[in-house]
């Protein structure tokens, strides 16, 4: 170990971070500053990795999920050599265009593995990443060789340990056993309020035993000790690692270290020289590298490259050896987890039918996906996902083994009453490589998850949702179970396809659109009660349907529609119910069912105009509140739940809240 470029690598951590925020006037010095050390021997001699080849499959994976300390990141990419970020992107930092964002974004730079910043996340997601890389080991490595064996390393703070995601995933990941998760804990005892007594004293190491991991203790400023625990923690293959490093924030600013002043704004012009003075750094310039790290780096990258060509080379060999597992392999690693097409040719040869359906069957729409779910799994055997302790309520249940430390193979998680660690794992599989990750559970319980769907949408990670029990139908359970707003929260976020089949045709069909969007996460809104299918008037529906929209009843012939009633989920079978109570008053009604409304937004208006005609008048129907609603149709022709439901009987609920198949006929007729 070079103990002198590592030294010299820390200073030159210290020195791009307080020069790039103090440029900045903005950003978080205490961490960067604070946890130098770690970032040179991780970087330097830890990591298995080739900067000239970040998408190396078989790469470590570092998650930075205090995310707040940007610069550690980013300092470390441009020394290591990761080609994305220069050093103009760092003198950029925080600037419109610059690679060296805020917090770090998947997708602007080699190296950034997750969008980091929202406290626990990044935590969270490495679990995920820890899961994938054992299922993936235990599919495609052979008695004879290893194509999957990497490691997942964390540095997180006193903050990711506060947010209760943390809890979360470290008590699941602790009963997956997930021996290869490595995480280093930033104990620096400051946050942005002051020392972390005020609010935070329990022991986190005793916490972090109790969850079933290994606790290890030093110092941040030790090169060996840390190599040393670095060790220690891969010999414990049973249970992932919480490396405890004390440290001290903002260090190397003299009057401004171990205060909470360090954390979240620059130093100031004067305390950077000062910690220029005391550091050593030498010259005048901003921005400084030591020559001695740059060197140390550039005889690393000769190192890094041989293991990745020895990996690549191996993995030759097998693939020559298992044509099949290679076979396999490919489609695994496709765009999005899935082969382009979806359905597509199935891997290893796997065919899947999906379910069939009439007119007039009844089925809720969670358990006709759940039976598009089964076949589709066996098309896709890297389908891989579970419930928050719903698999029968959520029919999520797939014919697969329960994924387990006894069975790496199963690919059904029972993730627990975790929802947020839930979603958050599901976003580190997704974005691990090689998975198509789904999560599930009550749409209520959405607002628990909520913050990692919207890291999915952010990171254009297409995992799949599905959420059940999506309306007032809840019945009995009350206004706590029973979504109104939901719907419409969620089609809030950008980026995020929410599709709400009305019948269980509908319902195989979203499954297959659900597997087709790679470009971000998809909601599927599932009913509980049953719903009857329907015949629809659309030849062409299932093609139809991708545009986010189709005629299901056709008005009488003649010049047109005088209305056009819109409507989603189950209330399409209430809008064919209206339109036949309202079709004797002489109207010709025309009923669509919007399974997207946003993607229906998004088509070209020839296309919008052809279902809806500008100028008709238009009704709209939904069981949540009118927000949205209102671009398609007045207030006054909005059957809407715009209160909190009641509980009983799902029927005797609709009618207390006056939304039957009577009054939106009368909205049609007025």
């Amino acid at each position: 170990m070079n103990s002198t470029a590592l030294e010299k690598t820390a200073l030159s951590i210290r020195a791009l971070s307080m020069d790039a925020i103090q440029k900045a006037n903005s950003g978080h010095p205490g961490l960067p500053l604070g946890a130098a050390e770690l970032g040179a021997v991780l970087y330097g001699e830890i990591l298995r990795h080739d900067p000239l080849k970040p998408d190396w499959p078989d790469r470590d994976r570092f998650i930075l999920s205090a995310g707040h300390g940007s610069m550690f990141l980013y300092s470390l990419l441009y020394l290591s050599g990761y080609q994305d970020m220069t050093l103009e992107d760092i003198k950029s930092f925080r600037q419109i265009g610059s690679r060296a964002a805020g917090h770090p974004e998947y997708g602007l730079a080699g190296g950034i593995e997750a969008t980091s910043g929202p406290l626990g996340q990044g935590l969270a997601m490495a679990v995920g990443f820890a899961a994938a890389e054992t299922m993936l080991a235990a599919r495609f490595n052979t008695a004879s060789r290893r194509v999957v064996d990497h490691y997942t390393y964390v540095l997180a703070g006193d903050g990711c340990l506060m947010e209760g995601i943390s809890g979360e995933a470290s008590s699941l990941a602790g009963r997956l056993e997930l021996g290869k998760l490595i995480v280093f804990y930033d104990s620096n005892h400051i946050t942005i309020d002051g020392s972390t007594s005020l609010a935070f004293t329990e022991d986190a190491g005793k916490r972090y035993e109790a969850y079933g991991w290994q606790v290890l203790r030093g110092s941040m400023y030790d090169f060996e000790e840390i190599a040393r625990l670095v060790a220690q923690a891969k010999a414990e293959a049973a249970k992932p690692s919480l490396v405890i490093l004390e440290s001290v924030i903002g260090k190397g600013a003299p009057h401004k270290q171990n205060t909470a002043d360090a954390h979240g704004a620059p130093l100031g012009p004067e305390e950077v020289a000062a910690a220029r003075a005391a550091l050593g750094i030498p010259g005048e310039g901003d921005f400084y590298t030591a020559p001695e790290a740059l060197d140390y780096f550039k005889a690393k990258r000769a190192e890094w490259k041989k293991v990745r060509e020895a990996w690549q080379a191996e993995f030759e060999t097998w693939s020559k050896e298992n044509p099949g597992l290679r076979q396999d392999w490919d489609a695994f690693h496709a765009p999005g987890g899935v082969p382009a097409a979806a359905p597509a040719p199935p891997v290893s040869g796997v065919a899947a039918t999906l379910p069939a359906f009439k007119a007039g069957d009844s089925v809720a729409t969670r358990s006709a996906g759940n039976k598009a779910l089964s076949a589709l799994s066996a098309r896709y055997p890297n389908l891989v996902g579970g419930s928050a302790d719903l698999k029968g309520p959520n029919a999520v249940g797939f014919p697969a083994a329960v994924y387990s430390p006894q069975d790496r193979g199963g690919r059904y998680i029972h993730f627990g009453i975790r929802e947020f660690a839930m979603a958050a794992m599901a976003n580190g599989m997704q974005l691990h490589g090689g998975l198509r990750a789904f999560c599930a559970t009550f749409m209520v319980f959405s607002d628990y998850l909520r913050p990692a769907l919207r890291l999915s949408a952010l990171m254009g990670q297409p995992v799949i949702y599905v959420l059940t029990h999506d309306s007032i139908f809840v019945g009995e359970d009350g206004p706590t179970h029973q979504p109104v707003e939901h719907l419409a929260v969620l089609r809030a976020i950008p980026a995020v396809r929410l599709l709400r089949p009305a019948d269980g045709e509908e319902a195989a069909e979203a499954w297959v659109m659900a597997l087709e969007n790679r470009a971000g996460p998809t909601v599927l809104a599932l009913s509980r009660q049953n719903i009857t299918v329907f015949s629809k008037d659309d030849g062409d529906w299932r093609h139809t349907i991708r545009t986010g929209a189709y005629i299901v009843k056709k008005e009488a012939p003649g010049a047109g529609p005088d209305v056009v009633v819109i409507a989603t989920g189950s209330e399409v079978g209430l809008a064919l119910e209206a339109a036949k109570l309202a079709a004797p008053g002489g109207r010709k009604i025309r009923v669509v069912s919007m399974i997207s409304r946003e993607l229906f937004e998004s088509q070209p208006a020839p296309l919008r105009n052809a279902l809806v005609p500008p100028g008709v008048r238009v009704v709209c129907c939904e069981a949540g509140v009118r927000s949205g609603w209102e671009r398609w149709a007045k207030a006054e022709d909005i059957l809407s739940v715009d209160r909190f439901g009641e509980s009983g009987p799902a029927a005797k609920v609709a009618e207390h809240l006056g939304f039957t198949a009577a009054s939106l006929a009368a909205i049609i007729n007025r």
